[in-house]
């Protein structure tokens, strides 16, 4: 039996709620699957400008009235943007479920992008363009990905470039969003105490005047990636780096077991493979993290990590090691029992955030047109065999295909 339920509008908008009768808050979004990848290289960075100006005025509001319009009543209103999606969400009592579903389909749906808060939405982004700048344990992530996706939308900085968002007018944005803009690929989920029919009768009212529209858009699929390796000074005093390559994605069969395979190499537990060597045994390093992002058709594997410049060759090559060890050595039974325990706990606490639940809600049921059950999907994990995890090592783990970027301190 399924724990949510959902429903389609006559204008495509789906609707998905999960009911848990003993929370107070209300958690809601509306997703739409349109992101930075989506943007042609003169529209770097519109999807992450849209997501600011839609709380910067709409047919009936003016920004002041939209940022306090929940903050008055304890709520949250929020965004982000990512590589394919554009998220707008809230989280208030229930009691003000109606309140916060309006807002969210007036900035989504109503947003006038008035001109004069363009230009001062302007000079805030390219703010948060220099403090990332700043960051470089932040700008390594965002060069990386063009070092892995040249050419490529994914590839690009989803703020956008200095030269992009100084040109943005309110004309680019209104066209970005015509031209992308899908009903059958938005979402509204929520998870609340209210019965699936009270929040649809309510979601209804606010969305079911929405136009309908398609696009044909086409995703381009990322093609002849080539493994490069480039260092680059800048001032800083620890040396930041980052190493990786094309994965798998979303929708290919691998994707699961390569997800636990790159847990137990460097995932969030201090137990990962990559932590309890580098940090723990040789104290090379502060933190060091695995992460894989599967994509619509493709994926991304990053290792990262910062360190004092003279150490970076001899953490490589504890690195190397590691991604050797399990390319050559196949896990114990003990060993696979550990890491699928360990994945399942991640994954059932990760569950227990009622607002993550939302979110990853509307993204499932966009990209695989469902929500995966937290048991199917222990079921799989439990069926991940040694020789599974092994196989895909020795393909995906071949140094040779990987890409190397590296900040190293001024001279």
């Amino acid at each position: 039996m399924e724990d949510y339920e959902v429903v389609t509008l006559p204008n495509g908008i789906r609707i998905a709620h999960r009911q848990i009768p003993h929370t107070q808050i209300a958690h809601c979004g509306i997703m739409l699957d349109i992101g930075s990848r989506d943007e042609q290289p003169h529209q770097q960075g519109l999807a992450h400008f849209w997501e600011h100006m839609a709380f910067k005025g709409t047919e009936k509001r003016k920004s002041y009235h939209i940022i306090t319009r929940l903050e008055t009543v304890g709520g949250e209103l929020n965004a982000y943007t990512t590589k394919e999606k554009v998220c707008f969400h809230a989280s208030v009592l229930g009691a003000h479920f109606e309140k916060a579903t309006e807002l969210l389909a007036d900035i989504t749906f109503h947003s006038v992008f008035p001109e004069k808060q363009i230009e001062r939405e302007r000079g805030v982004i390219l703010e948060e363009m220099a403090m990332y700048y700043d960051s470089p344990e932040d700008a390594i992530q965002d060069d990386f990905d063009e070092l892995v996706f040249p050419s490529h939308a994914l590839g690009g900085n989803i703020l956008g470039t200095t030269e992009t968002v100084s040109s943005f007018t309110r004309e680019d944005l209104q066209r970005f969003i015509a031209e992308n803009y899908d009903t059958s690929r938005i979402v509204f989920a929520s998870v609340s105490n209210l019965p699936f029919k009270q929040v649809v009768k309510i979601v209804e009212k606010y969305l079911r005047d929405v136009p309908t529209q398609q696009t044909s858009r086409q995703r381009q699929q990322p093609t002849g990636y080539v493994p490069k390796q480039t260092r680059v000074e800048r001032p800083i005093t620890q040396a930041q780096c980052a190493l990786g390559r094309p994965a798998y994605g979303l929708t290919d069969p691998r994707r699961l077991p390569f997800f636990m395979l790159v847990n137990l190499l460097g995932g969030p537990g201090m137990n990962s493979r990559l932590n309890l060597n580098l940090r723990e045994k040789y104290g090379l390093v502060y933190s060091i993290d695995a992460s894989y992002t599967p994509y619509l058709d493709t994926g991304f594997l990053g290792i990262y990590f910062g360190t004092d410049p003279k150490k970076v060759d001899k953490a490589n090559r504890l690195i190397s090691q590691e991604l050797r060890r399990l390319r050559e050595q196949p896990l114990t039974t003990l060993q696979l029992h550990q890491t699928k325990e360990q994945l399942i706990g991640q994954l059932a606490m990760a569950e227990e955030s009622n607002n993550s639940f939302m979110l990853m809600m509307a993204k499932s049921l966009l990209d695989i047109d469902r929500v995966e059950a937290l048991g199917d999907i222990n079921a799989d994990i439990n069926a991940i065999t040694a020789t599974q995890l092994q196989d895909l090592a020795q393909e995906a783990f071949q140094e040779d295909q990987f890409s190397s970027l590296t900040f190293v301190p001024e001279k």
